[in-house]
């Protein structure tokens, strides 16, 4: 390893291994998954298979341009939300604004008392599981005989 190697790398608000292969790293960031980080890795111009930590600090901030801003540099079907309810645009969203999005998703749901919000509401499967043997919870998990 070289002198200005980085064992700690850190894109987005996460902390990522400097010893991982470049597009293994970005997958630990939420909201980035094996093809959109090797796309990543396309559009920087890196090979995926670069270790991380021997990036120099103009390299990371071209990868972290392009982790925020990747809702311009690649088509509309491959972003992760699409049509956005209020706005309609086409965007790719990481790390916490996923996760209050489908939080405020959910709840928009729950309000229009929509299928998937009584659903969801009541705890139950949403997407159309079979819910008589798998999906209990509490006490009663397994069937028990009758006492003769």
């Amino acid at each position: 390893m070289s002198q200005n190697f980085k064992y700690v790398v850190r894109i987005s608000n996460t902390d990522l291994n400097g010893k991982d292969q470049l597009f293994y790293a970005l997958q630990k960031i939420k909201g980035i998954g094996i093809n959109t980080a090797i796309a990543i890795c396309r559009l920087a111009g890196f090979h995926p298979y670069t270790k991380l930590g021997s990036l120099n600090d103009e390299d990371i901030k071209k990868i972290e341009y392009l982790v925020k801003n990747l809702h311009e540099k690649v088509p509309w079907w491959f972003n992760n939300y699409k049509k956005e309810r209020f706005t309609g645009q086409n965007i790719h969203l990481i790390e916490s604004d996923l996760i209050l999005k489908a939080r405020e998703d959910i709840e928009f749901q729950k309000a229009l008392k929509s299928w998937k919000g009584m659903r969801h509401a009541a705890g139950l499967k949403v997407r159309g599981q079979s819910t008589r043997t798998t999906g209990r919870t509490g006490l009663t998990v397994g069937v028990t005989k009758k006492a003769q």
